[in-house]
């Protein structure tokens, strides 16, 4: 009998959406499997197909969860060269045009054996309890790791009444992270503080760019000219994503940059605005669709700049510091794991920030070392990820499951001052169980409607009981 554990990585997106929480979940259950550490599934959210049709790009859309599983694995290992020896398992999800995201449909915990909950991973674990109504995950599994991708209390503060948004969300994150995840690793200390929780960048970059990081530097070797262009941005065009704080360094020191040309590269709400912005500068900002970052045009620029406070650990700064390039980004918590390459220049400020550009220019990208490259690798990100989740210390079975049917074992005389602590843990989960079973309660907050339970299409296509049948 295979003694391995098993570990079932839930995350809130899936390729062909070109997102963080799909991309980089994908890569932790590739390269988890491939180290032999466990057996690995995937979790990961199935669309009907209206949904599809607004959140997967170029109107790809798969008739089947067998369809899209497919695609998953070509992209994967075409990248990876290797064949991927991981599961693939989908929960019913719907796309919530509000929060721009995927929120899960019913009790997801249901969809891996009782028998097999050794570990779960949380891709978002804030993100995947918000709304969660069912089995307590840290019950159902003996071990859980949240991974926390997303500095949700930023994008919060920039909507209306932000700040009070933001102030009942921080209560929100720590409350459901703490009564479901025994670890939170946080990719930068850019999210805010949660319970358990501990700082590390466990995520690496997508191979490719490694290996056209190694070929710049055999170029470099032989005395080449490798670049030939100046600096570039590319990620998604919403002024959230750093296009603001950009234009306006730009626009303030135009002339202390005279000459300077940028090129942006990106699609998203805001392109129309951010080109009409660019417009008004007296300096040469071109703009373009967005591309895939190791598209051969990429390949001559020298510079890439990068001003975004928004991001947790941003992809495409690794993914170009990889490259071997030249990274100009804000002195700020989000690029703490990127000072430690030389090619990384951080500003403070405003003249910081045209100095370093200036210098950057100038000057010639250090060649990346060995273990520079080994760093940003997922190989190396997998061991991060195994060191901080713990997950080779022995975790007991949990024997029995708390019955949230009677608050008996909530309020029981006989506690001891010990288990004070799990007790009031275990009362504040069953407060979040019954909120989130009261529908008025759920859409106060934002929850779709009726998403206690899938509807008869999820079930239909994904093998589920049809919600008549449930029991």
């Amino acid at each position: 009998m295979d003694n391995k554990q098993h570990i079932a990585i839930f995350t809130t997106a899936s390729l062909p959406w070109m997102t963080g929480t799909a991309v980089n979940p994908l890569f932790r259950a590739a390269y988890l499997a491939m180290d032999g550490q466990g057996i690995v599934t995937l979790v990961v959210p199935w669309l009907s197909l209206k949904d599809q049709h607004l959140v997967y790009p170029n109107n790809i859309t798969f008739n089947s969860p067998k369809e899209q599983e497919y695609h998953i694995r070509q992209w994967l290992e075409e990248r990876t060269g290797f064949a991927s020896g991981f599961g693939i398992c989908f929960y019913p999800g719907k796309f919530s045009t509000d929060k721009r995201s995927i929120l899960a449909i019913g009790d997801i915990t249901e969809l891996i054996p009782d028998e097999l909950a050794d570990v779960a991973v949380l891709e978002e674990p804030e993100h995947l309890t918000w709304y969660h109504h069912g089995r307590r995950w840290k019950t159902k599994f003996r071990r859980v790791i949240g991974v926390v991708h997303t500095n949700y209390l930023e994008y919060v503060k920039r909507e209306r009444n932000g700040r009070l948004q933001a102030f009942l969300l921080k209560y929100i994150n720590n409350w459901v992270t703490h009564i479901y995840c025994h670890k939170v690793i946080r990719l930068s200390a850019a999210t805010q503080e949660l319970p358990r929780s501990t700082v590390c960048n466990v995520h690496g970059v997508n191979p490719k760019f490694i290996d056209i990081g190694q070929k710049v530097r055999e170029q470099q070797q032989l005395g080449c000219q490798t670049f030939t262009k100046g600096a570039y941005y590319i990620g998604k065009m919403v002024w959230s994503k750093g296009y603001k704080e950009l234009l306006q360094l730009l626009s303030k020191n135009q002339e202390q940059l005279a000459g300077f040309q940028l090129d942006l590269y990106g699609s998203g709400e805001d392109s129309e605005e951010v080109k009409q912005a660019a417009k008004k500068l007296r300096l040469t900002v071109n703009v373009y669709p967005g591309r895939d970052h190791a598209d051969p045009r990429f390949l001559g620029y020298k510079v890439f700049i990068n001003p975004s406070t928004t991001d947790v650990v941003c992809t495409t700064t690794a993914e170009a510091l990889a490259m071997g390039k030249v990274v100009v980004c804000a002195n700020h918590p989000s690029n703490e794991f990127f000072k430690q390459f030389p090619n990384c220049r951080t500003y403070e400020d405003e003249a910081g920030f045209v100095n370093q550009v200036h210098e950057a220019l100038s000057s010639n990208p250090a060649p990346l070392t060995s273990e520079q490259q080994h760093v940003l690798s997922w190989e190396a990100a997998t061991a991060r990820f195994l060191r901080v989740a713990e997950l080779n210390t022995a975790y007991g079975k949990i024997v029995a499951a708390p019955s949230y049917r009677s608050r008996s074992r909530f309020l029981s005389p006989t506690a001891t001052l010990p288990n004070i602590k799990k007790y009031m843990e275990d009362a504040s989960a069953f407060v979040h169980f019954a909120a989130s079973g009261i529908e008025a309660t759920r859409r106060a907050f934002g929850a779709i409607p009726g998403s206690m339970q899938p509807d008869e299409e999820h079930c239909r296509e994904l093998g589920l009981p049809f919600p008549q049948l449930r029991h």
